[in-house]
């Protein structure tokens, strides 16, 4: 039940953050993304280690996102609030993200070459999925995507051992008998 209803709330928080982010709609944003947080904090047995992972995801999301706008391969057109940095509801889906990474994504803690198989498809493919939206530009889509692909390669192992050390859920991944602190 926990994963259904962390999958859920990610993708409906997920369509609310790109449609608002195409839209210009920093409303529809907040509501979505800030909702499905609020429900997984609610619902971790140690929302304040899930919350640091959220917060650290969203940085990490600045950091990446804002070196692919500096390189000219991603033009976001609307939500920029610093010039050359990513806009606010990328940061915030970024952070929507790391909601799943203790809970629909735990099946994937130790399974490292499939994570990053895993990041390096479905990481652009979200991006394409913006694209499509008209959330984001992809300047020169081969640079971009493979940026991205190499990127996410790299980015989904690295953020599920972060979100394994932070791990505020104490669910047990597939297969594994209950954590205990």
């Amino acid at each position: 039940m926990n994963v259904l209803i962390n999958a859920v709330a990610f993708k409906l928080a997920w369509l609310s953050a790109m449609t608002g982010g195409a839209k210009a709609l920093p409303g529809l944003v907040i509501i979505g993304v800030f909702t499905a947080i609020a429900i997984h904090l609610w619902r971790a047995t140690e929302p304040h280690r899930e919350f640091t992972l959220v917060i650290l995801t969203g940085l990490i999301g600045l950091a990446w996102d804002s070196v692919m706008v500096a390189a000219g391969w991603l033009v976001y057109p609307n939500g920029i609030i610093v010039p050359g940095l990513a806009p606010y509801w990328i940061i915030a889906i970024w952070m929507l993200f790391a909601t799943t990474l203790n809970v629909t994504f735990r099946w994937l803690h130790g399974r490292w070459v499939l994570a990053a198989l895993m990041g390096a498809f479905f990481g652009p493919m979200s991006y394409l999925a913006g694209s499509a939206a008209g959330a984001v530009e992809l300047v020169n889509p081969l640079a971009a995507l493979s940026s991205l692909s190499v990127a996410w390669a790299l980015l989904m192992p690295g953020l599920l051992l972060v979100a394994r050390e932070l791990d505020g859920t104490l669910l047990p991944a597939l297969g594994e008998p209950g954590v205990q602190r």
